[in-house]
């Protein structure tokens, strides 16, 4: 955090090898601007290359992470806020897919073929992951079609920040990729759900403007929740596999939302 006449904002440093990554999210963040939608601005983007740094400067959100406040406000509160962090996704993919790359289809088999490799080289596994296979297996010929766009990726209560019992904005736009808009409510059920079931719901409802999903959204939602399973034991294992345990349970809690995907409306969201 940097002070600057009475102003608050944000300096994250990065090795300069990183530089193309960073400049991908800064002219998001450009675009998030023009869009309107609430998160940082992005101010500057540079490097000092006889350090071999790169540096960008944005604007700072005041608030707290909405996974520690929501606990905090009533249930009406918590939906309110819901409703607000769906109308800014919605406003995010407004960003359609640039021209030219692989359909959101080819990438996303891609990705799912070489976690399911990882998977079954990992000594960690699923009970009864047969079943999700399955369901998987049977399903994924939904994703064929699918609107590509802009995607945070990592759109949950952590990345969240709330002041004053308000959505003060989104942040962490590090992870950004492409795909389908429904793949990005799947760390809902994930991280969210499990901190505020009146924000989750609110989310799905401000996001489709007070008219409940179809089923398709549903039966979508479960297929990238399923395929998420086996990526975050992949994830977990390689990147931080002393919290292997507790991705696990909430692997399991996701598993129990859904019956192992005997049902495709989570719990959460069905018995509210």
């Amino acid at each position: 955090i940097v002070y600057l006449n009475e102003q608050t904002y944000l300096l994250r440093t990065f090795d300069i090898k990183y530089f193309n990554t960073k400049k991908n999210e800064y002219d998001a963040l450009l675009k998030m601007k023009e869009l309107d939608v609430k998160c940082s601005r992005p101010l500057d983007l540079g490097n000092i290359k006889n350090h071999q740094i790169g540096y960008m400067l944005l604007s700072y959100i005041e608030g707290n992470a909405a996974e520690e406040e929501l606990p905090l406000y009533s249930e009406e509160e918590q939906y309110s806020i819901g409703l607000e962090a769906g109308r800014e996704l919605s406003k995010m993919h407004q960003y359609k897919t640039p021209p030219l790359i692989p359909s959101y289809y080819v990438r996303k088999t891609a990705k799912h073929k070489f976690n399911m490799n990882e998977y079954y080289d990992t000594e960690v596994k699923v009970k009864d992951d047969h079943k999700i296979i399955s369901f998987i297996e049977e399903n994924i010929g939904l994703i064929k079609g699918r609107p590509d766009v802009f995607q945070h990726d990592d759109f949950h209560v952590g990345n969240i920040i709330v002041s004053n019992k308000k959505l003060s904005g989104i942040i962490d736009f590090n992870r950004i990729d492409w795909g389908d808009p429904v793949h990005e409510f799947m760390k809902t059920g994930f991280f969210s759900a499990a901190v505020s079931v009146p924000f989750s719901i609110g989310q799905v409802r401000g996001y489709y403007n007070h008219v409940e999903p179809d089923v398709n959204f549903w039966k979508l939602y479960s297929l990238y929740v399923a395929m998420c399973v086996f990526a975050s034991v992949v994830w977990i294992r390689r990147t931080r596999p002393e919290e292997t345990g507790q991705m696990i349970e909430k692997i399991y809690k996701v598993l129990d939302d859904h019956d192992y995907f005997e049902q495709i409306i989570p719990k959460w969201y069905e018995n509210s």
